[in-house]
């Protein structure tokens, strides 16, 4: 992680990109809340991360990302290319296990992705 000392600042980044999000049905939304509300869509934007997402709130606990290679039908490099997405976004958390790296949701991203899809509340 270029520019970061022990990876802390793209962590923190990928947090803050989280953290800032917003609902959609909130009554304000300042412009860089809005942008760091796009983020998150753009990053979720593409069908092979949603399946990701679904497959790792689905597992019950951590997942091989050997594992998505045939659920997804796509090869290594393809499959870590979004892992790292969605891991920069701040939406996982990747565990080293020997020369295996294993992903789950982080459960501050699984909550604030339900808030940020929220529209009940700017329906009346």
């Amino acid at each position: 992680m270029r520019g970061t000392e022990n990876g802390v600042g793209a962590v923190s980044s990928a947090l803050e990109t989280v953290a800032c999000c917003v609902p959609l049905g909130a009554p304000v939304m300042t412009d860089e809340e809005a942008n760091a509300t796009a983020g998150l869509f753009r990053v979720l934007g593409d069908p092979a991360r949603v399946r990701i997402v679904n497959i790792l709130s689905t597992a019950g606990g951590p997942v091989c990302a050997c594992d998505f290679y045939d659920s997804l039908g796509l090869g290594q490099p393809t499959v870590s290319y979004h892992l790292k997405k969605l891991t920069e976004a701040g939406l996982l958390e990747r565990e080293q296990r020997g020369k295996w790296a294993f992903f789950s949701l982080r459960s501050e991203a699984v909550e604030k992705l339900a808030a940020v899809a929220d529209l009940q509340a700017g329906c009346s």
